[in-house]
């Protein structure tokens, strides 16, 4: 993966990981920062600069470590090792978190944050589910700094109840020999080509996705589907359509057996649309003043009968494709 500069906490280099990046990339500039969260260079810059500071590596030290509680796939959101993302899918939520500065900010004192989860597992009465991979895409972070390769056998040692993450990138193969003990759930977000190309920027095909979720289910790792977030725009039957037959068509039966599905609506915001016009003047416009309403804080989300109309046509589509599929939700 390519860089322009690492911008860095000057203590993430005392800690292993932090060692290792500093070799990995020791021919960019390595420009010291007091604060991976407050970086005066980046703030100052224009949105019309977005996909160039996508550019830009942040090394540094998680030091926010609350867990949030979920009542979706997993019990807990748990802050792990990275945020932030290379990808720039233009409705990206952690836009909404970190406007322009979303770039990718890894987090080095990993040790510490497994050693913390851990720990919580082990001391719940009833397995957990902890979902490690809300702030970044984990299968993308990996290709760096082979978190998840410590992650997953660590857990599935020591660990009681399961990791999940979600992601839309299909590099899994160190992923498939990892002795994970079923421990981990695996889920892929997909979307139709058509909007993964014009939207999804940066992230892999949904065939390289199907093929993905395919090995990943040989290897033993409980799998699911996201199709999230689904986007509302013309010809959006048409499109959803073809990717729940194109699944029903790729993933093998042994996938389709066992996967279940979450469904996501799209929400947009204030902050999206000023820098993707500016940054993406030729992109499609996500906001739809007939289709959406407010909801607080400068964000947008389909309106109530919008959302009921699309829900009953995925549902029934999905049970007219799919047959009997779980489906976990739809929010």
């Amino acid at each position: 993966m390519d860089f322009d500069a690492v911008y860095y906490e000057p203590a993430s280099l005392s800690f292993e990981l932090g060692k290792q990046l500093k070799e990995q990339f020791y021919d960019l500039p390595w420009i010291p920062i007091e604060n991976h969260n407050s970086i005066k260079e980046m703030r100052e810059k224009e949105n019309s600069e977005f996909s160039k500071m996508k550019r830009n590596l942040i090394v540094g030290t998680r030091k926010t470590h609350k867990y949030v509680e979920n009542h979706k796939v997993s019990d807990y959101l748990v802050p792990y090792t990275s945020s932030g993302c290379t990808a720039m899918c233009l409705y990206c939520y952690l836009v909404c978190n970190y406007n322009k500065c979303a770039y990718l900010r890894l987090f080095v004192n990993r040790e510490q944050m497994l050693d913390r989860l851990i720990k919580k597992s082990k001391n719940s009465e009833i397995p957990l589910t902890f979902e490690i991979g809300s702030n970044s895409d984990l299968v993308l972070e990996n290709t760096i700094t082979n978190n998840l390769l410590y992650t997953i056998p660590r857990f599935a040692e020591e660990g009681a109840g399961s990791l999940t993450f979600p992601t839309k990138f299909h590099m899994v193969d160190s992923l498939l020999d990892l002795p994970h003990k079923g421990k981990v759930i695996f889920r892929m977000s997909v979307n139709p080509q058509r909007l993964i190309s014009r939207i999804e920027l940066g992230t892999s095909s949904l065939e390289k996705r199907i093929e993905a979720v395919n090995r990943m289910c040989e290897a033993g790792y409980p799998c699911g589907l996201l199709i999230a977030p689904v986007m509302l725009v013309d010809g959006w039957k048409a499109m959803y359509t073809e990717l729940l037959e194109q699944l029903r068509d790729d993933l093998t039966e042994k996938a389709q057996k066992q996967m279940f599905l979450e469904i996501i609506m799209m929400t947009y915001s204030y902050v999206h649309r000023a820098i993707n016009s500016e940054a993406f003047p030729n992109a499609l416009d996500l906001y739809d003043k007939q289709l959406m309403t407010g909801r607080g804080r400068g964000r947008y989300c389909y309106r109530p009968e919008a959302r009921a109309e699309a829900e009953e046509f995925l549902r029934s589509e999905i049970k007219r494709i799919l047959g009997n599929v779980k489906i976990l939700y739809i929010s």
